[in-house]
C-alpha cells in the first residue's frame, strides 16, 4: 500500500515580486548617481547626421577620410588668440568646448587616447604648414591653453579629437583661426624627401589611386649616410600619417598596421605599413608624423587619387 505525500501550495506573492523589483531599479539608478569624475552623459553627446554617416577613427583595418567639417558634431568649438595672429610669431590661444546644450567639457568629461585628452590638429590654406598639439586644460572650466608660431599667413583650420568619457566614442569638431601675413611658400611634396639627414618615402599600392579604393601604404625611413634611425615612440606609436584634402573638409589619421608592439626589426631601415581610403578623386597631402632620437619630424608628402 502505498501512501502520497501532498505539498501545499503556497500563493504567489506579487507584493513581494514588486517590492525587490522596485528595490532592484532604486539600486540601479543609484548607482547611476555615484560620481565618474564627469557631469556629462551620453545624451549631451548625441547628434543626429543621418547623410552624413558615422566613421570609426581610430579603426587600423579599415581607416578612412573623416569629412568633419559636413558632419554636425555635438560639440561647439571655439578659438580665441590673447593677440592677433601675425605669421612668424608665436600666438598664444585657448580652445573652449561645449556641448550643443552649453555644457562645459573638462578634463575628467574626456578620456586619454593617444597619451593625451585633447588632439589639436592645425593646417594652413597651402596645406604646407600641419601642427599637431595638445592643449592644457586652462582656469577656466571648459577652456584648453595651447601656443603655436604659424609659417604664413591666412585662415588656418583647426581640427579637435577627442573621446567623451560618457561614451568612449571619438568625437570631432572644427574653428577657424585668420592669421595676417603672407602666405607660406611650401615646396610641392612629392613621394620622397630628404631632411635632416634623413630620406622619408611613401609609396603606394596599388600605384594608381582610385576613389573608394582600398590603399597600402608603405613608410620607410633611413639616414642618407646609413645608420640606425634611432626611431623613437610619439603618442604610443612609432608614426602617425594624416591626409588632408585641399578643401580641408575634413582628414584621415593613421596608425601603423604593424608592429603593433615592441622594437623596430632593422633599425637601419625603418618600414611601417598602413592603410587608407579615400571617398573621392584630387590631390591629398600626407603629413608624417614621427620621433627620431628625441627630435620631431614632420613630413609631407603628395597623394594623386582618380576616380
Amino acid at each position: 500500500m502505498s501512501s502520497a505525500v501532498s505539498v501545499p501550495r503556497v500563493p504567489f506573492a506579487w507584493g513581494q515580486a514588486a517590492a525587490i523589483t522596485a528595490v532592484a531599479w532604486l539600486i540601479f539608478f543609484a548607482l547611476r548617481q555615484i560620481p565618474s569624475g564627469s557631469d556629462l552623459n551620453h545624451m549631451d553627446f548625441r547628434v543626429d547626421n543621418r547623410g552624413a554617416g558615422a566613421i570609426e577613427f581610430c579603426d587600423p583595418l579599415n581607416p578612412q577620410f573623416i569629412p568633419v567639417v559636413a558632419m554636425r558634431s555635438p560639440v561647439a568649438m571655439s578659438v580665441r588668440t590673447e593677440a592677433p595672429p601675425v605669421a612668424g610669431r608665436e600666438v598664444r590661444a585657448v580652445v573652449s568646448l561645449r556641448t550643443a546644450n552649453g555644457k562645459v567639457i573638462a578634463p575628467p568629461d574626456l578620456l586619454v587616447t593617444h597619451t593625451r585628452r585633447l588632439h589639436l590638429l592645425l593646417i594652413d590654406p597651402t596645406l604646407g604648414d600641419y601642427q599637431h598639439l595638445h592643449p592644457e586644460p586652462g582656469t577656466v572650466p571648459g577652456e584648453w591653453n595651447f601656443r603655436f608660431t604659424p609659417r604664413g599667413g591666412g585662415t588656418y583650420r583647426v581640427f579637435a579629437d577627442f573621446t567623451p568619457a560618457a561614451t568612449a566614442r571619438g568625437l570631432y569638431a572644427n574653428d577657424d583661426l585668420v592669421v595676417s601675413g603672407p602666405p607660406f611658400a611650401a615646396p610641392r611634396p612629392g613621394s620622397s624627401v630628404e631632411q635632416d639627414g634623413l630620406r622619408f618615402t611613401l609609396a603606394i599600392s596599388p600605384r594608381l589611386a582610385r576613389a573608394g579604393q582600398p590603399l597600402d601604404l608603405e613608410f620607410t625611413v633611413v639616414r642618407t649616410e646609413g645608420g640606425p634611425v634611432a626611431l623613437e615612440k610619439v603618442m604610443d606609436a612609432y608614426a602617425h600619417l594624416v591626409a588632408f584634402d585641399p578643401e580641408r573638409s575634413g582628414f584621415a589619421h593613421l596608425h601603423p598596421v604593424e608592429p603593433p608592439a615592441g622594437a623596430i626589426s632593422d633599425p637601419a631601415r625603418v618600414n611601417l605599413r598602413f592603410k587608407l581610403t579615400v571617398p573621392r578623386a584630387g590631390t591629398f597631402t600626407i603629413w608624417a608624423q614621427l620621433n627620431v632620437a628625441g627630435r620631431e619630424e614632420f613630413v609631407p608628402f603628395r597623394l594623386e587619387v582618380a576616380e
